[in-house]
């Protein structure tokens, strides 16, 4: 039962009543509960008495605005309905990667939110609000915040594939550390997202087939349609994901056949100068009857007979095509 006590408490960040036209007006304290949109910051005050005891919430409902649990979920008993999603934060222009939770609670006549962190569509849905371009009613209302987050992921999503292409585009001429370590970032932050909008796919899907007596067809459709949209981000993160993946290997196999080469170089190196070595070798021992001790041309030809040899073995390798 919703107690008719009109404090609101100190954490509230938004009190606000729809008009019906598409705008709406702030309340300094609670006026009506009908077409109302109170949102809190859970952060640091608890407030799941006062949800109780004033908002007329039950347990359940009340502990799911408030829990640090944000997996992306629906849950619905009667015609109430909590709703958990994830967002981007609203700082992420100064490179935040940050997902951040929303959990609402609504009846179809009111809604009651609570975030721990800033949420960047929020923020636009309100700022729709003030335009007076906003929904007029609450489950419109609704509708909208979940495609403002759903849609708020393409930038985000766009901003990776952007990425990817550079990498892939300058592959043969970054700094290899420098190459790696954006590939890595780019693939961690495509899992991360990844990893939260599966689940809020299955959660969209579940809002959209919930037979709420005050959620109107038009409003399924429409979620449907964000639905649609949001598996249309995770394939896109799943494409990015796999590109970063080819781009990784295409790194990893320049990285190999440099390597390769060098060794190869090295080697053909090193199996001229054996023989060389060895003869050289011989040659240098200190001991009597070493050919050539006392004749003046003796070093000149020895150094024709080293040339000749290496010649020699030079013309064996480009004969076998061994370089």
């Amino acid at each position: 039962m919703i107690n008719s006590q009109k404090t609101l408490p100190a954490n509230l960040l938004h009190a606000y009543q729809l008009d019906g036209k598409g705008s709406v007006s702030s309340m300094q304290e609670l006026e009506a509960w009908e077409g109302s949109w109170l949102h809190f910051d859970i952060s640091e005050d608890d407030i799941t008495s006062w949800l109780m005891d004033v908002a007329g919430l039950n347990n359940i409902a009340a502990s799911a605005l408030t829990s640090s649990e944000t997996r992306p979920r629906v849950l619905r008993r009667a015609d109430n309905l909590i709703v958990t999603l994830r967002g981007l934060s609203s700082d992420r222009e100064q490179g935040s990667e940050e997902m951040i939770s929303v959990r609402l609670w609504t009846d179809g006549a009111r809604i009651i939110s609570s975030r721990f962190k800033p949420l960047a569509s929020t923020q636009s849905v309100i700022d729709s609000l003030a335009a007076g371009e906003g929904a007029i009613t609450i489950p419109e209302l609704l509708v909208n915040w979940v495609e403002s987050i759903t849609d708020d992921m393409a930038g985000a999503i766009n901003e990776l594939e952007e990425q990817v292409d550079d990498i892939v585009s300058l592959i043969d001429t970054m700094d290899v550390a420098a190459a790696r370590q954006s590939i890595v970032k780019l693939r961690q932050r495509a899992m991360f997202m990844r990893r939260y909008l599966s689940p809020q796919r299955e959660a969209l899907a579940k809002l959209s087939s919930e037979n709420l007596s005050w959620l109107d067809e038009y409003s399924r459709v429409r979620l449907r349609d964000i639905t649609d949209r949001l598996i249309r981000y995770i394939e896109d993160l799943d494409q990015v994901r796999d590109r970063a993946i080819l781009a990784h290997e295409e790194l990893s196999a320049r990285l190999a056949d440099d390597m390769n080469r060098k060794t190869y170089i090295f080697t053909i190196v090193a199996v001229i100068f054996l023989p060389l070595g060895f003869l050289t070798g011989l040659l240098g021992v200190n001991i009597g009857g070493v050919p050539g001790l006392d004749q003046p041309k003796a070093f000149g030809w020895l150094i024709f007979v080293c040339g000749a040899i290496s010649l020699a073995m030079l013309a064996f390798f480009r004969w076998r095509r061994w370089f």
